[in-house]
């Protein structure tokens, strides 16, 4: 490597006088102060967000999607079959496996029903308790996703020095929609914190190839072998790691002149090289995880895979892959190409919106993380010091988001949750901004999502930022995921028991969870013609976007009481 100019220092002239010296000592203290500010701010910034995920895990049921990956989670520890929830891989599952190891639930094997009815039985039907076995689901999602804020730290660091990262990790850890997704038994939190963690170890890579090109595939494959929505950043990964085995071999931090063949000096064969280093190594990771769950890789799914054709079906028997991660490529395809209802600023509609991922993020990313994500954005662009690392921080998202704005499912912005994630690494880069009175308005915005990130405690999923009205006024403006997963039907029981004890009960609920569970005794106000419902009527948002026909009439007859956890509506009829 080339060696660093030597700059001189230049040093005032030194006074005639005689010059009163202060102690050697008290510098000491204040470089040893110093040299623990850093960790001790890194430990408070993710002990208040450890505290804020797991106090949201304790109060919150299952949300839709839970039950399922809790079950297959058991599945895999009890009976070691691929046969549940193949759409997605198992990676992130085995990943929930720890904790429901320690749970130790009652399991039947035997029972049958599709997937989210062997959740339902396995948390409501199978003498478990459905509050503690979450807990232990979702406590290993819980550490990744700290795990992720280090993440998050050390990538803004490496780019713009301590401070930076200091700023990246402030704006991660009080990010509402992190907090609300990393408290859950679900696989989009894990996929991000891997993907990211790809992203920083080719930056890595730039330096210590032989070292961080492996490691880059392997977070590499362990994304796409915890969720699908991750495979457009393999392309990326394998151009970013050709990108640092070339600057790697420019630079003289690894020689290729042993290789006997000619040209082997050339930058493509670096970037060959390092390109099919993580394309190896990242396929070698999800048949790893296959491998886990059954090393016979026997796949005897639950529910029929439809079949895929034309050109999509034969790129997916191309895939070096197991059969089960294609079999759950097909089952992807059949529901992308299933006619979903979409919800967006009160208008319902069926299909999907291209635009509805940008909306809904800017509906849910706090405003003070969207003014620094996307100056740090252009600083990283605009400053030539911080151009080399353009790629590898912007590149990943934009990819991922284009290509999640082209599916059918706008179900919330769990599906491009690696945007406010990538944007807190990217506001770092303001610290290289050189602007009067950044680094007090760089203060005060981060202040501004801490503090709205706990005036929203603890109900981080139905948030939105101030722009939009907070989180009561979510569920006018989107739906499912975004506002109302299921997840406040215990909140629901206590307020029924404390406020109406004893009353007449009727209920519509959007969720995975079992009312009677939690003493809940209410009926579907939708078998009944209208004049026969009077009493308490217990609505879930999501169900009151989409409400047409006699749910509508119900509600138009309603006088609004209540709500509860800013996801369920209550009305008196």
């Amino acid at each position: 490597m080339m060696a660093r100019a030597q700059h001189p220092v230049l040093t005032p002239e030194a006074p005639t006088g005689p010059v009163r010296q202060a102690p050697a000592g008290r510098y000491a203290r204040l470089r040893r102060h110093r040299r623990w500010l850093p960790p001790l701010l890194v430990v408070l910034l993710l002990a208040q967000m450890a505290a804020a995920m797991v106090t949201t895990a304790v109060q919150q049921t299952p949300t839709i999607d839970e039950p399922v990956y809790v079950a297959t989670a058991t599945d895999y520890l009890r009976e070691h079959r691929l046969r549940y929830n193949p759409e997605h891989p198992p990676l992130g599952k085995l990943l929930i496996a720890a904790g429901v190891a320690v749970a130790d639930p009652h399991y039947d094997p035997s029972y049958t029903g599709d997937q989210g009815e062997v959740g339902r039985h396995l948390l409501y039907a199978s003498g478990n308790d459905p509050w503690r076995l979450m807990l232990w689901a979702r406590l290993p999602v819980i550490a990744l996703t700290l795990l992720c804020g280090l993440v998050v730290f050390a990538f803004a660091r490496d780019l713009v020095g301590t401070v930076g990262g200091l700023i990246a990790l402030a704006l991660y850890a009080f990010c509402p929609d992190v907090i609300a997704h990393g408290s859950l038994a679900t696989l989009d939190m894990p996929a991000v914190a891997l993907v990211l963690t790809a992203c920083w170890l080719a930056w890595r890579a730039r330096r210590r190839p032989a070292l961080y090109l492996p490691l880059t595939g392997a977070a590499l494959g362990a994304a796409a072998a915890t969720k699908m929505s991750a495979l457009p950043a393999v392309p990326v990964l394998m151009a970013l790691a050709a990108l640092s085995a070339v600057t790697a071999h420019r630079s003289g931090a690894v020689s290729w002149r042993p290789l006997p063949w000619p040209g082997a000096r050339r930058p493509v064969v670096p970037a060959l090289v390092g390109a099919v280093v993580v394309a190896v190594v990242a396929v070698a990771v999800v048949w790893a995880a296959y491998l886990a769950v059954d090393p016979r890789l026997r796949f005897v799914p639950a529910e029929p895979v439809p079949g895929v054709h034309g050109l999509r079906g034969r790129l997916v028997e191309l895939l070096p892959v197991p059969g089960a991660y294609r079999a759950g490529m097909r089952v992807q395809f059949g529901l992308e190409d299933y006619p979903w209802q979409g919800y967006l600023f009160g208008h319902l509609y069926t299909g999907s919106l291209w635009y509805y991922l940008p909306a809904a993020l800017l509906v849910k990313t706090p405003l003070g993380l969207l003014a620094l994500g996307a100056a740090g954005a252009v600083a990283v662009v605009a400053r030539r010091r911080l151009r080399p690392a353009a790629p590898y921080l912007l590149a990943a998202p934009v990819v991922l988001l284009a290509a999640a704005m082209t599916g059918s499912r706008d179900f919330g912005t769990r599906y491009a949750l690696f945007v406010p994630v990538f944007l807190a690494v990217a506001a770092a880069g303001v610290r290289a901004l050189r602007w009067r009175w950044a680094g007090l308005l760089t203060g005060a915005l981060v202040l501004w999502v801490a503090v709205g990130s706990v005036w929203t405690f603890p109900y981080y999923l139905p948030y939105s930022n101030e722009a939009f009205g907070g989180p009561a006024r979510t569920h006018r403006l989107l739906h499912d995921s975004n506002v109302d997963w299921g997840q406040d039907l215990g909140r629901l029981a206590d307020r029924l028991r404390e406020r109406y004890p004893g009353e007449r009960v009727w209920l519509v609920y959007k969720g995975s969870g079992v009312p009677s569970y939690y003493g809940i005794h209410a009926a579907d106000p939708r078998t009944v013609p209208p004049d026969r419902v009077h009493g308490l009527l217990a609505v879930s948002d999501s169900a009151v976007a989409k409400a047409r026909g006699r749910l509508a009439e119900l509600i138009a007859g309603s006088r609004p009481v209540g709500e509860v956890g800013h996801s369920i509506s209550l009305y008196r009829r």
